[in-house]
């Protein structure tokens, strides 16, 4: 699978895109204020963006969105329960003094239950709330086959976790979302935060200071 990650000021936060590397089918996944070099990436590879897929809605998430809609065409996916926060998005970056585009309208809602796929490789979608309501992280492999990579957005850090302290948040939930959903993958998942460095499972299973000491 082919998988790039950009990151831009000034929030420095990491989006994706991923791409299957036969049928040139991919996602782009939190377009933020790296959109243009996703974008680049999409038109270098000569890549097809089928979705462009949101782990949460806060603002530094998003603020890519509307240049990524209008370059690709893809349909954007959100869980509902964020909707509020992305209805909120110019409120959020004014809080910030920045000025960006409006997003376009949600066109489809998570839904867990099914998975959805690009070429040969299909994402798994998990409902982890805690950093927002509506946080989800996207387990993506070749169809068919367990994911091995794991897309957390602001839920799970190298080290850390999500904060819980903006509206929506909440540190219970998300400890429970950590231990109940993530926590269930194999060790060997590769874990690929919204900021930051790649982790595994198993290593934050294992060290991560949040989590260690409160039970299996």
């Amino acid at each position: 699978m082919l998988l790039e990650t950009r990151d831009a000021p000034p929030f420095y936060k990491n989006g994706y895109v991923l791409a299957c590397e036969q049928t040139r089918e991919g996602v782009i996944i939190d377009p933020g204020d790296e959109v243009d070099q996703l974008l680049n990436v999409v038109a270098e590879q000569k890549l097809q963006v089928r979705m462009i897929l949101l782990t949460h809605a806060h603002v530094d998430h998003v603020a890519g969105t509307a240049k990524a809609r209008a370059a690709c065409g893809a349909p954007i996916y959100l869980h509902r329960d964020d909707l509020p926060l992305y209805e909120a998005t110019l409120q959020q970056a004014a809080f910030f003094g920045l000025d960006i585009e409006a997003p376009p309208p949600v066109d489809h809602f998570f839904d867990p239950s099914a998975s959805l796929a690009f070429g040969n490789y299909e994402v798994r979608v998990l409902h982890t709330p805690g950093h927002t309501p509506g946080g989800v992280c996207l387990l993506v492999g070749p169809a068919g086959h367990p994911g091995k990579k794991v897309f957390v957005g602001d839920t799970l850090f190298a080290g850390s976790i999500g904060r819980t302290d903006l509206p929506g948040g909440d540190h219970d939930t998300l400890i429970g979302s950590i231990r109940g959903v993530l926590f269930t993958l194999q060790d060997d998942v590769e874990v690929y935060s919204g900021h930051g460095p790649k982790t595994m499972i198993g290593q934050e299973r294992r060290t991560n200071p949040f989590l260690v000491g409160r039970g299996r």
